[in-house]
């Protein structure tokens, strides 16, 4: 599998206290199956969807033990280094300088104008999902939440080469970067429906072959249900919060309702 183009999500991991629940949770809740943590790299365990890497789970990192967990996705490049460079130039926040992971690739945290953190990577032997678009456990779309859209919207296109869409109907401000033609990643302004404790953030979605079905499995297990589920042109999709506090959404991707929306380039 080449790495893929500049921009586009590649890898998705989190960490967890409890790693063992979290392995507990998401093998129920999306079928996952787990590798052996590599002692050498944190207890970093790779997740598997129908036996294709799907995205990770590790413990904290020293002195990050109270951090809250969180899903981190990560956005190709082929140079790390000048990617955070450029997100410095642009407002951003480089939180984890460039570091090489072994004969992986090399990673960087850093955090956007608006307050979401996001991942860079530039791939080695580790390329990234091995999962297909929509296939069940694997991941499928990714959206910046932000309260600031309009430095987020010069933001991304300054550090990736994206072109960008906007929904025609203005009566929700929701943006689309491109890569290549292709949509990669949205941007949906945070209204007045998001309690004022919850910062900026990058939703992760992972394909389920019935969302009713995973939000039941994600409660039973002491999940939150956060929205949802509710029907759209792409899928039948709800957000949802794990048991130690990570958000991410499922989404149905075979069952969808309504047209879908007209949308426009934006100069």
């Amino acid at each position: 599998m080449a790495a893929q183009p500049e921009g586009t999500p590649c890898w998705a991991d989190a960490m967890f206290a409890d790693i063992e629940g979290a392995k507990s949770f998401y093998g129920d809740v999306l079928g996952w199956t787990f590798g052996e943590g590599s002692a050498e790299f944190g207890n970093y365990t790779q997740a598997f969807a129908d036996g294709k890497a799907a995205a990770a789970v590790s413990p904290p990192m020293p002195g990050e033990e109270e951090s809250p967990s969180a899903w981190c996705l990560y956005l190709a490049s082929p140079d790390a280094a000048a990617t955070a460079a450029k997100v410095r130039e642009n407002g951003g926040e480089v939180l984890v300088e460039p570091m090489q992971v072994g004969e992986f690739g090399t990673m960087a945290l850093a955090r956007d104008p608006g307050g979401a953190v996001f991942g860079i990577w530039q791939a080695g032997t580790h390329e990234g999902f091995e999962t297909e678009m929509g296939a069940p456990g694997g991941f499928c779309w990714g959206e910046v939440f932000t309260r600031d859209p309009k430095t987020v919207d010069a933001f991304y296109p300054a550090v990736f080469p994206y072109t960008v869409r906007k929904f025609d109907d203005e009566s929700m401000d929701f943006r689309m970067f491109n890569v290549q033609e292709q949509t990669v990643l949205g941007r949906m302004a945070m209204g007045d429906d998001f309690p004022p404790e919850v910062p900026s953030y990058l939703n992760v979605y992972f394909a389920v072959p019935d969302c009713d079905a995973a939000v039941a499995k994600a409660t039973e297990r002491g999940g939150v249900l956060r929205f949802g589920p509710m029907n759209s042109p792409f899928g039948r999709f709800a957000a949802i919060s794990d048991p130690q506090g990570a958000s991410f959404a499922v989404i149905d991707v075979t069952t969808t309702e309504g047209e879908m929306p007209a949308t426009s380039p934006v100069a």
